[in-house]
């Protein structure tokens, strides 16, 4: 076989992995001189010249001329009567170039040229897919559901790359179909031997923070600026953001005409409750609107401890805790304080009041729990509040809610 119709077979690898022409001349060179290694125990004697326009190569092996009986090295020297039959007129001394052809390697070189041509451009294009997606880190993308997994969901994007989804990624409402379409960003990219395992995250901060820029045009044109995010995914999340332009109001222009911009983003996110939120360098007023709905009376803040004493009204409490304590906790790492609500309130009515653990014997320890989940702890507390927003705020039935404030009443009435 000669070396342009080798050649010819080997480039089909060309069309299959979208590999040009002069990178795959580059690789075929290096694939060959470690076949010359192989077979004749170094390749420094050979020069490998390729055409890469007409998809040929030549490979010539140059040795010297010496007096028969005198080779001590068949690679890199020649007796000259083996010379004379290549040009008559040769002469102990000069230097003899003669071309190699593919076929005088043997079929089982050949083979083995061919397996490692197909490993080579294989390392080829996974050191690509690496650097490609190491880029995309940040970013958001898309990919179709190419089969579920208990641990994980495989994607496979339009250009074939597998992506993966781990469970620890996924937002807790997520379902996925085989060829679903599913977003996320691109959150890390490992070589795992050779190969890259490309990980996307839908958990992430920053997956917010980019469907802001994506869905928000004065986001994605710069004009209002996301500080921050911070998310308990699936269930809540506070975005911090600004704009310089003081006709902009940044929260509206978010949020837009009956939360119609958000609204696409808190669907994408499994109905994910989004507080949008002025950022401003004043750090008692950021607090106080980090903690929204909550309406707080005063900041006490010490710098130094990075903590606040929030004090708030006994009927704002709940609102400020929120349902699990979610809000209190994304308000403390929005702002990057400890927050601690001090109750204010009738003195009178809190020395009267009663802790919640007291009722044990009549109350099931759980039900307790979940009204401590969004800072109810006392009889008083829980009082104050309205039967459906503790339905709402709580896993705890209509029923077990007016049988607890039933029992409650009557600690007082007594």
């Amino acid at each position: 076989m000669e070396n342009i119709a080798l050649i010819e077979s080997f480039s089909e690898f060309k069309d299959d992995k979208l590999i040009d022409r002069v990178t795959l001349m580059a690789i075929l060179e290096d694939v060959f001189r470690n076949a010359l290694k192989k077979k004749y125990g170094s390749d420094d004697n050979f020069d490998i010249i390729i055409n890469p326009d007409k998809g040929d190569m030549e490979i010539w092996r140059n040795r010297v001329v010496v007096a028969d009986g005198e080779v001590e090295d068949e690679n890199s020297e020649i007796s000259l009567s083996e010379a004379r039959k290549i040009e008559p007129d040769f002469e102990v001394g000069e230097d003899v170039s003669e071309e190699v052809k593919l076929i005088q390697l043997g079929r089982r070189a050949i083979l083995a040229l061919r397996q490692n041509l197909i490993s080579k451009i294989h390392e080829h294009d996974n050191t690509n897919l690496y650097k490609q997606f190491k880029d995309l880190i940040g970013d958001i993308y898309t990919a179709e559901v190419h089969h579920v997994r208990p641990k994980a969901v495989i994607l496979v994007d339009d250009e074939g790359n597998e992506i993966v989804l781990p469970k620890e990624k996924q937002i807790p409402s997520d379902f996925f179909r085989k060829g679903d379409n599913v977003r996320g960003i691109i959150e890390s990219v490992e070589l795992k031997g050779n190969k890259p395992q490309i990980l996307m995250s839908r958990t992430s901060d920053k997956f917010l923070e980019k469907l802001f820029e994506q869905e928000i045009p004065e986001v994605f044109d710069g004009l209002i600026t996301v500080k921050k995010v911070v998310r308990i995914p699936g269930e809540k999340a506070k975005v911090a953001v600004d704009s310089y332009d003081d006709r902009i109001d940044p929260v509206g222009a978010c949020v837009g005409m009956k939360g119609s911009r958000i609204h696409g983003i808190v669907r994408e996110l499994g109905n994910e409750n989004i507080d949008v939120i002025n950022y401003t360098t004043n750090t008692q007023l950021y607090i106080t609107r980090a903690l929204s709905p909550a309406k707080v009376s005063s900041v006490k803040i010490d710098e130094e401890k990075k903590t606040a004493e929030v004090f708030l009204k006994l009927e704002e409490v709940s609102k400020a805790i929120g349902r699990g304590g979610h809000n209190i906790k994304l308000a403390g790492l929005l702002t990057g304080y400890e927050l601690d609500v001090i109750r204010e309130g009738n003195i009178a009515e809190e020395e009267d009041d009663v802790e919640l653990t007291e009722f044990s014997d009549e109350i099931d320890g759980w039900v307790i729990d979940e009204f401590a989940k969004i800072g109810l702890d006392t009889a008083r507390s829980v009082l104050k509040q309205d039967v459906a927003d503790l339905v709402r705020r709580t896993d705890l039935e209509e029923e077990t809610i007016l049988d607890v404030m039933r029992i409650l009443k009557n600690e007082f009435e007594e």
